[in-house]
């Protein structure tokens, strides 16, 4: 899958995964009267199918209860942890009508930027994604000037060897992603040589999206 290019120009494409019929047409409405291209998907296959082809948006507004299980947060989490696999520059904003501790917590951990809470104003989601281009916005400033924004979660008693692999992975999928997932362009960003990059990527399991 091409990465994206990064641009100064705000991302105004949005993915939502809406499962709500009702309410899926309405804040795709309401995100589009505001200048926002929406795509809409309603489960797991589809949001995917939409995130691994060569124009994913760079905006995910997520449902975590999705069929066929949309009483538990299952299906939305996956759908987070494999598109920010895919491409970690991915601002994901997370939507639920459960329980919001447990669902804020486990979103946040595995990499959401935000989170959302039902019942929700459009005004609130538009600040959400106001925010979001912001950050895709200073992201791809970094990229440019060859720096890399990493966010790990580790557990303390696991100690520091942990939290190094955790940031070691997520460098190499993030210069991975950005170089177009060329091994020649991740080693020349990174200072490596290309051996280098291919152990990593064997290392971490790491692939060329299809």
């Amino acid at each position: 899958m091409p990465i994206r290019e990064a641009t100064a120009a705000p991302n105004t494409e949005v993915l939502l995964v809406e499962d709500d019929a009702a309410l899926s047409d309405y804040l795709a409405s309401s995100l589009r009267s505001q200048g926002f291209k929406v795509c809409t998907a309603h489960d797991r296959a589809s949001a995917m199918l939409i995130l691994s082809g060569p124009a994913a948006p760079a905006l995910v507004l997520l449902d975590l209860g999705l069929p066929p299980h949309p009483s538990t947060m299952r299906e939305g989490l996956a759908v987070l942890q494999e598109t920010l696999r895919m491409t970690p520059d991915t601002k994901i904003l997370v939507l639920t009508g459960q329980d919001e501790d447990a669902a804020a917590h486990e979103a946040l951990r595995l990499g959401a930027f935000d989170f959302l809470n039902k019942p929700v104003t459009v005004e609130a989601v538009l600040q959400a994604l106001r925010r979001a281009q912001l950050f895709s916005r200073e992201d791809a400033r970094m990229a440019r000037a060859g720096e890399t924004r990493l966010s790990i979660t580790a557990r303390v008693d696991e100690g520091p060897k942990e939290a190094g692999a955790q940031a070691e992975e997520q460098l190499i999928r993030r210069s991975f992603a950005q170089a177009g997932f060329n091994v020649a362009e991740t080693a020349r960003q990174l200072g490596i040589a290309r051996e280098h990059v291919y152990y990593y990527l064997n290392k971490y399991g790491i692939r060329r999206p299809d």
